[in-house]
């Protein structure tokens, strides 16, 4: 009888939904420890615990395995930056303050931030990658930006500059923030404070360096 019932009862098997992101998490792995262009599909299989053949269900090519880590993973954060842009009664400078602190805190996990790192890596190889990633990821979020320093000009709440060239005033400070940390090893222990740099970056960010009781000389 126990015979009969083991033969009849089902065998465990993964849920077929869960297996894309075990690629993606497999891939992600592998594009971390040894590179995009080095590592295989063969591997990424491996290491997902799947055929090679059950990869290509799934995903394509390798670059369409990246495209999707992109859009997993880096294309929300451009989401909720275009969707706060466009709540017409939003404070602009509140707003952006909000933007800053998500877009630090989703790229202070290695995780994340490695995607755009392999993009940046493989540029010169995958053209159509740097294409999808400037698409889908930095024209939004740059765009989304600039449209409320637009109305915070438009509001009065800011002074009047140049809204595009004020754009990489926010977003250049933590990209150079994160480059310092990730890749090259500035001050570890001092720049993991995520929340300590952004504070300090939306202070400058909003009221300069200058003193106002000093003038400083032209």
């Amino acid at each position: 009888m126990a015979d009969q019932i083991s033969k009849t009862k089902p065998k465990w098997r993964r849920r077929a939904d869960a297996r894309p992101d075990e690629v993606l998490d497999a891939a992600l792995d592998l594009f971390i420890a040894s590179g995009f262009s080095a590592t295989r599909v063969e591997d990424i299989a491996r290491r997902a615990g799947i055929s090679k053949g059950a990869v290509y269900l799934y995903f394509n090519s390798k670059e369409a395995i990246l495209t999707a880590l992109v859009r997993r993973s880096v294309v929300p954060v451009a989401d909720d930056a275009v969707s706060l842009s466009i709540i017409e009664n939003s404070d602009p400078a509140g707003t952006i303050r909000l933007l800053v602190k998500t877009v630090a805190g989703r790229m202070a996990d290695g995780r994340v931030f490695a995607i755009p790192r392999i993009i940046l890596a493989e540029a010169g190889n995958f053209p159509d990658l740097v294409q999808m990633y400037r698409r889908e990821v930095i024209e939004r979020g740059l765009g989304a930006l600039e449209t409320l320093i637009h109305r915070g000009i438009e509001q009065g709440q800011f002074r009047p500059v140049h809204p595009r060239h004020a754009v990489r005033s926010v977003v250049g400070p933590m990209i150079a923030h994160l480059l310092l940390w990730r890749v090259f090893g500035l001050d570890e222990e001092a720049d993991a404070d995520m929340e300590t740099f952004v504070e300090s970056h939306l202070d400058v960010l909003f009221h300069g360096l200058s003193n106002p009781d000093k003038e400083i000389p032209s």
